[in-house]
């Protein structure tokens, strides 16, 4: 019998998938958009260029098709997903670039039509800490008196060195200071975190999710570096080639970092979807459910659970 609290399978971590059934009552999935965003760092007002490791279709590989409208992109999604759930209900992700970096009249046009819509349980809204103004805030506040919002901020490390390399544009400090007001509303926050960044230590790598616990956010992304086509990182490659993490280090580090997050904190990801034309290296990658497998093996091998050594 599985002694973790929050699992109703064999899981020793909090899946989302977990969550999300206790909360509604049924299966729910994501539906990526793409409401033609861009982000700050590539149009000139923080920086140029992007994040290095971002490609030109701004990490969301797998988000909606522009030349469609967005309500054609929500419900294409949902034609596909309910082949395999046909009772379930859609979250609507804005999942491309930075989805709060607009005036907010242009916001509100955007979500609206999707927190009112009837096979809707929440809104996801990808976004950047620095594109979160006062308004905004309380404009996606007062949305969750109507459905859930949950609001993924993409940090990857606390290490600033690392951000600068990164190109990222804003400190770790500066994502603490929103962060924690961010915690003063209603929205369900998540945190995505990379591991095997060219730059960083595998200590360093677990120090960002150490960190990161301790702010009890709703939920944390982890995903493997992604070495992509037409990004900065892969001209650097190019030019003197990374030492990139392998399957196996990485399952160790993931294991290692779960037992250093509070247990309460839903897992929504331990490993990313890749791009198959853009996709450099690690190739591993592409074997994600042997990767999932081996996290799960490892931890009952170990005999350890999420959060176990969160105060050790």
């Amino acid at each position: 019998m599985n002694k973790f609290p929050f699992s109703n399978d064999n899981k020793r971590y909090h899946t989302f998938n977990y969550e999300t059934r206790k909360h509604y009552g049924f299966k729910v999935f994501k539906v990526g958009l793409n409401a033609g965003f861009t982000c700050p760092n590539r149009d000139g007002k923080v920086a140029f260029g992007g994040c290095s490791f971002c490609n030109e279709i701004g990490s969301g590989d797998f988000q909606g098709n522009t030349s469609l409208n967005l309500l054609e992109q929500f419900d294409r999604g949902v034609a596909i997903q309910r082949k395999k759930w046909p009772d379930a209900k859609a979250i609507a992700y804005f999942q491309a670039f930075t989805n709060t970096y607009a005036p907010l009249n242009q916001l509100k046009q955007i979500y609206e039509p999707f927190i009112h819509h009837p096979d809707v349980v929440a809104l996801a809204i990808a976004t950047r800490i620095d594109c979160l103004d006062e308004d905004i805030i309380q404009y996606l506040d007062g949305l969750t008196q109507i459905k859930d919002v949950y609001l993924e901020l993409g940090l990857q490390s606390i290490h600033d060195e690392s951000a600068k390399h990164m190109n990222r544009g804003y400190t770790y400090a500066q994502f603490e200071t929103v962060f924690k007001r961010l915690k003063q509303t209603n929205l369900k926050l998540i945190v995505h975190v990379m591991n095997g960044y060219p730059t960083e230590t595998t200590e360093q790598m677990l120090e960002t999710v150490q960190r990161i616990g301790q702010l009890k956010p709703y939920g944390i992304k982890i995903h493997m570096l992604n070495l992509l086509e037409n990004t900065r990182l892969a001209m650097e490659h190019q030019i003197k080639p990374y030492t990139l993490l392998d399957m196996e280090s990485y399952i160790d580090l993931v294991v290692n970092q779960l037992r250093h997050i509070p247990a309460e904190v839903a897992i929504l990801r331990l490993t990313g979807d890749y791009s198959p034309t853009d996709l450099i290296e690690p190739q591993w990658i592409k074997q994600k459910i042997n990767v999932l497998n081996g996290i799960d093996k490892r931890m009952a091998a170990l005999d350890v659970y999420q959060g176990d050594l969160c105060f050790a």
